[in-house]
């Protein structure tokens, strides 16, 4: 109930901060290149937590609460493995212009003259090729019997 109190008393500083706080949460802003290393810092990490105690000691509450999320979002953004995902999924602009793509090479026969010729298989390779059974295996054949096995009690017989 004190909080909402507190709304009316905000001053023109702490309402620009709480619009920029919401707008950088709903919005998906990227943290420029240049601050990015500085943020990811243990020395970063340090700076977003003395700024969110200055918030709670010296503003209101809300402003406090709300920066929790911004520095979350902050970090989550300027994050080494964000950088990383995002350059991956991001695919340069030249990939998809027809007129820089090369064009494959023409083959001539003269680089068919050079074609490596087929190794010969090595001594295991060759055992391997003789001795192994997949693919080479006789049919299963199935006998039948008279037998059928009797068990009164197989609780606690197997782990399945």
């Amino acid at each position: 109930m004190k909080l909402l109190k507190s709304v009316g008393k905000f001053s023109v500083l702490e309402i620009v901060l709480l619009l920029a706080f919401v707008i950088y949460i709903i919005f998906p802003i990227s943290t420029p290149e240049s601050i990015r290393p500085a943020v990811d810092s243990p020395l970063g990490l340090v700076s977003v937590f003395i700024i969110t105690i200055i918030l709670f000691v010296y503003t209101s509450p809300l402003l406090g609460i709300l920066y929790i999320f911004v520095a979350y979002e902050l970090l989550r953004r300027s994050s080494r493995t964000n950088v990383v995902a995002e350059k991956q999924l991001t695919p340069p602009t030249t990939m998809y212009m027809p007129s820089r793509m090369p064009q494959p090479l023409p083959v001539s026969p003269v680089d068919k003259e050079f074609d490596v010729p087929p190794r010969p298989k090595t001594l295991e390779e060759e055992v391997v090729e003789m001795r192994a059974p997949i693919g080479r295996s006789d049919p299963v054949k199935y006998t039948e019997s008279s037998f059928k096995p009797v068990a009164e009690n197989v609780q606690g017989a197997s782990l399945f």
